[in-house]
Protein backbone atom coordinates (compact mmCIF):
# COMPACT_ATOMS: atom_id res chain seq x y z
CA UNK A 1 0.00 0.00 0.00
CA UNK A 2 1.96 3.35 -1.16
CA UNK A 3 1.98 5.66 1.66
CA UNK A 4 -0.22 9.05 1.44
CA UNK A 5 1.60 11.87 1.42
CA UNK A 6 0.02 14.59 3.21
CA UNK A 7 1.32 17.80 2.45
CA UNK A 8 0.52 16.70 -1.23
CA UNK A 9 -3.29 16.88 -0.84
CA UNK A 10 -4.25 20.47 -0.17
CA UNK A 11 -6.04 21.19 2.64
CA UNK A 12 -9.88 22.66 2.59
CA UNK A 13 -10.77 25.52 4.72
CA UNK A 14 -13.86 26.53 6.03
CA UNK A 15 -17.09 25.44 5.61
CA UNK A 16 -20.12 24.84 3.25
CA UNK A 17 -22.41 26.05 6.66
CA UNK A 18 -24.84 29.47 5.34
CA UNK A 19 -24.38 32.35 7.02
CA UNK A 20 -24.78 33.07 10.88
CA UNK A 21 -23.18 29.29 11.30
CA UNK A 22 -19.93 29.28 9.11
CA UNK A 23 -17.51 31.28 11.50
CA UNK A 24 -17.55 28.70 14.44
CA UNK A 25 -16.09 26.17 11.89
CA UNK A 26 -14.17 28.21 9.45
CA UNK A 27 -10.82 27.70 10.68
CA UNK A 28 -10.94 24.09 10.28
CA UNK A 29 -8.30 22.30 8.16
CA UNK A 30 -9.98 19.04 6.02
CA UNK A 31 -8.08 17.15 3.88
CA UNK A 32 -9.59 14.50 2.31
CA UNK A 33 -7.65 10.84 1.70
CA UNK A 34 -10.04 8.84 0.48
CA UNK A 35 -9.51 9.37 -3.55
CA UNK A 36 -5.72 9.66 -2.76
CA UNK A 37 -5.80 6.38 -1.13
CA UNK A 38 -8.28 5.06 -3.89
CA UNK A 39 -10.76 4.32 -1.54
CA UNK A 40 -14.78 4.17 -2.77
CA UNK A 41 -16.19 2.13 -0.21
CA UNK A 42 -16.19 4.86 2.45
CA UNK A 43 -14.71 8.60 3.05
CA UNK A 44 -11.46 9.31 5.47
CA UNK A 45 -10.71 12.48 6.50
CA UNK A 46 -7.82 14.47 7.68
CA UNK A 47 -9.01 17.44 9.88
CA UNK A 48 -6.92 20.00 11.91
CA UNK A 49 -8.42 22.50 14.21
CA UNK A 50 -6.72 25.15 16.08
CA UNK A 51 -7.16 26.27 19.46
CA UNK A 52 -11.06 27.28 19.50
CA UNK A 53 -11.98 25.67 16.41
CA UNK A 54 -15.02 23.40 16.06
CA UNK A 55 -14.96 20.70 13.68
CA UNK A 56 -18.20 20.97 12.79
CA UNK A 57 -21.96 22.62 14.32
CA UNK A 58 -23.36 20.08 16.77
CA UNK A 59 -25.16 17.62 14.20
CA UNK A 60 -25.97 13.57 14.04
CA UNK A 61 -26.69 11.83 10.88
CA UNK A 62 -29.66 9.54 9.94
CA UNK A 63 -27.85 6.96 7.70
CA UNK A 64 -24.23 7.35 8.74
CA UNK A 65 -22.02 5.77 10.71
CA UNK A 66 -18.74 7.93 12.11
CA UNK A 67 -16.03 7.17 13.95
CA UNK A 68 -13.05 9.81 14.91
CA UNK A 69 -9.69 8.87 16.11
CA UNK A 70 -7.58 11.81 17.99
CA UNK A 71 -4.13 11.56 16.54
CA UNK A 72 -2.52 14.62 18.45
CA UNK A 73 -3.06 17.60 21.16
CA UNK A 74 -6.60 17.49 22.66
CA UNK A 75 -10.14 18.49 22.08
CA UNK A 76 -13.69 18.89 23.89
CA UNK A 77 -16.46 16.49 22.55
CA UNK A 78 -19.90 18.21 23.30
CA UNK A 79 -22.29 15.82 22.75
CA UNK A 80 -26.15 15.24 24.08
CA UNK A 81 -23.91 13.96 27.49
CA UNK A 82 -22.03 16.99 27.85
CA UNK A 83 -18.28 17.57 27.68
CA UNK A 84 -15.43 14.36 27.51
CA UNK A 85 -11.97 15.94 27.40
CA UNK A 86 -10.06 13.66 24.41
CA UNK A 87 -6.56 12.86 24.07
CA UNK A 88 -4.04 11.19 21.65
CA UNK A 89 -5.51 8.09 20.82
CA UNK A 90 -8.63 8.35 22.02
CA UNK A 91 -11.36 7.09 19.70
CA UNK A 92 -15.13 8.00 19.51
CA UNK A 93 -18.22 6.55 17.54
CA UNK A 94 -20.60 7.99 16.46
CA UNK A 95 -23.66 5.14 15.23
CA UNK A 96 -26.16 6.30 12.62
CA UNK A 97 -29.59 7.52 13.43
CA UNK A 98 -28.71 7.70 17.41
CA UNK A 99 -29.77 11.23 17.89
CA UNK A 100 -27.06 12.23 19.55
CA UNK A 101 -25.99 15.64 18.21
CA UNK A 102 -21.85 16.08 18.71
CA UNK A 103 -19.00 18.07 18.01
CA UNK A 104 -15.29 18.58 18.80
CA UNK A 105 -13.84 21.75 19.76
CA UNK A 106 -9.71 22.07 19.30
CA UNK A 107 -8.67 22.23 23.10
CA UNK A 108 -4.90 24.24 24.04
CA UNK A 109 -2.41 24.08 20.85
CA UNK A 110 -5.06 22.79 18.70
CA UNK A 111 -5.16 18.90 17.44
CA UNK A 112 -5.73 16.49 14.71
CA UNK A 113 -7.63 13.90 13.72
CA UNK A 114 -9.20 11.46 11.71
CA UNK A 115 -12.81 10.65 11.29
CA UNK A 116 -14.32 7.51 8.88
CA UNK A 117 -17.48 6.80 7.78
CA UNK A 118 -19.50 6.03 4.27
CA UNK A 119 -20.60 8.69 1.86
CA UNK A 120 -23.80 11.18 3.02
CA UNK A 121 -26.62 9.99 1.51
CA UNK A 122 -29.87 10.82 3.92
CA UNK A 123 -29.87 13.45 6.05
CA UNK A 124 -27.96 15.39 9.02
CA UNK A 125 -29.61 17.15 11.62
CA UNK A 126 -28.51 20.07 13.48
CA UNK A 127 -30.20 19.90 16.89
CA UNK A 128 -29.05 23.52 18.39
CA UNK A 129 -29.71 25.97 15.30
CA UNK A 130 -32.14 25.76 11.97
CA UNK A 131 -29.98 23.91 9.88
CA UNK A 132 -30.89 20.95 8.49
CA UNK A 133 -28.62 19.14 5.62
CA UNK A 134 -30.58 17.00 2.74
CA UNK A 135 -27.60 15.03 1.23
CA UNK A 136 -29.16 13.71 -1.37
CA UNK A 137 -29.30 17.51 -2.80
CA UNK A 138 -26.55 19.00 -1.11
CA UNK A 139 -28.52 21.95 -0.12
CA UNK A 140 -28.82 23.58 3.27
CA UNK A 141 -32.13 24.21 4.45
CA UNK A 142 -34.19 26.08 7.60
CA UNK A 143 -35.56 22.83 9.76
CA UNK A 144 -38.88 24.11 7.92
CA UNK A 145 -37.88 22.89 4.52
CA UNK A 146 -36.86 26.46 3.42
CA UNK A 147 -33.33 26.76 1.55
CA UNK A 148 -30.82 29.35 2.71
Amino acid sequence: MPRIDLDAIAPISGTGYPAPFDDTAGDRRIRQLSKPGGITDFEINHVALPEGAWSSQRHWHEGEDEFVVLLSGRATLIDDAGETLLAAGDCVAFPKNDRNGHHLIGGEGGCTFVVWGVPEKTPCHYPDIDLLLNASDGIYRHKNGTPY
